[in-house]
Parts: C-alpha cells; structure tokens; sequence
C-alpha cells in the first residue's frame, strides 16, 4: 500500500503566493479572489460570531463567565491604549483590538492547514496604509492643512513618511513569510536526511517541524501583531506630541 503524503514527507519545496480561487470581470477587468480574500473573510465571521456570542445579553452586573471575559478584553485594551497613546485617545480602543485580532488569528490559520493571510504582503500593506491614514489624519488635526504641507518642504519628511506604510507591512510580512519559508525547508532537509539513510518514513520530521511552526506561528505572529498595533499607536499619538 501506497505511504500517504503525510508520511512521505517533503519532496519539494515550492514558494508561492496565495491561490487563486476564482476570478470575475468587472467592465473588462479581471478581479481575481484569492484563498487569502476567503480566509479573511472566513476570519471576520468567525471573530464577529466570536464578539456576538461574549456581549449577547450582558447584565449591568456580570453573572456570565463569557461577559466576564468580554470585559476583561475591552478593559485589557482600553488600558494598553491609554497607557500608550494617552487618555484621550480611548476611541481608537476598537480599531487597535480588531487590527490585533484579525493579525493573531491571521497568523494562526495555519495551524489547522490554512495559508496564514499575514504571509500575503497585500494583507499587511492595506492594514498598514490604514493606520497610515489615521496617522496623516491625527497630523492634519494638529498642525492643520496648512502646517502639515508646510512639514514637506525638507525632503526629509516626506521619505520619513513615506517610509512608514512600507517598514510596517514589510515587517509584519517578512517575518510570517519568512518563518513559513524556513519551516518548508527544514520539514525538505530532514525528508532528505531520513530517505538518504534509508528509512521508509521520514521519522525525522517528526516533532522539530511542528516546534519550529509553534514559534512561527504562535509566539513570532503574537509578536508581530503586537509590534503593529504598538507602532500604530506611537505614530498616532506623537501626531500631537507638542499637547
């Protein structure tokens, strides 16, 4: 009986972006959906059932663990905020805990077999250019139109901005993508090393895979959600630095 391809191990090592899953034309342009557009998806409904199922008939007074949970959340956020960013700044408490939510479990998917949607730099970029957005934003709100052009007369300032969308995505990005890489190429050598001492299973990719994708995936995505939602909120905040 034919080894099924879980015991075969790797005999390749292919890098590539997201699948295709299928495509639509919209006035002559092609419009491709990606596994990455579904798996987020898949990811929004899942954290807003998630969110549905902690709030759903809240008490004044908890008497649900769930709303306990729910309250613990929101507090755990509200105080990294305020911590961060100042008291002011509370009402950007719901986007930080989405970007962060959407990034953890972005990352985690591929723990149960799914392409992580953070190792898709199209992923990172648009969360980077949102919060790019609310930066130029707090900016535009603190020294007005007039004082935010007057900033782009050194040059230096616009590299400076322009740089900032790109090192967030790319770092969120290059760490996920880079951790996948290196686990396919580790699971491929240690496939080499059991067939080249003439073992039928590839024993050898038993266990060290699975700790390196643990680290990967877990602490290296928690960490990188975590640098992100950081990084936005310092660039936010020192839009009024001078307050």
């Amino acid at each position: 009986m034919k080894a099924s391809d879980f015991i075969q191990g790797a005999k390749e090592v292919n890098v590539h972006g997201p699948k295709i899953a299928f495509h639509f034309d919209v006035f002559g342009v092609r419009i491709n959906v990606t596994e990455t557009i579904l798996i987020s998806w898949a990811i929004v409904i899942a954290l807003t059932a998630l969110v549905l199922f902690l709030t759903h008939d809240m008490k004044k007074k908890p008497e649900k663990k769930r709303q306990v949970i729910a309250e613990f959340l929101v507090e755990t956020v509200d105080n990294l905020v305020k911590n961060t960013m100042g008291e002011g700044y509370k009402a950007f408490g719901p986007y930080i805990a989405a970007l962060f939510a959407s990034s953890i479990f972005g990352s985690l998917v591929s723990l149960i077999g799914l392409r992580s949607v953070t190792a898709d730099f199209s992923t990172t970029l648009t969360w980077a250019l949102m919060s790019f957005i609310m930066i130029e934003a707090a900016k535009i709100k603190a020294d007005g139109v007039g004082g935010y052009l007057k900033s782009f007369i050194n040059p230096l300032n616009i590299v400076s901005e322009v740089s900032t969308p790109v090192s967030m995505s790319f770092r969120h990005f290059g760490n996920v993508a880079g951790g996948m890489i290196i686990t396919s190429l580790i699971y491929f050598a240690l496939t080499g090393l059991s067939n080249a001492i003439g073992l039928v299973v590839p024993v050898f990719t038993i266990g060290l895979p699975a700790i390196l994708s643990l680290y990967f995936d877990l602490f290296s995505g928690f960490m990188q959600a975590f640098i992100f939602i950081m990084l936005t909120m310092i660039y936010i905040s020192s839009a009024k630095a001078e307050d």
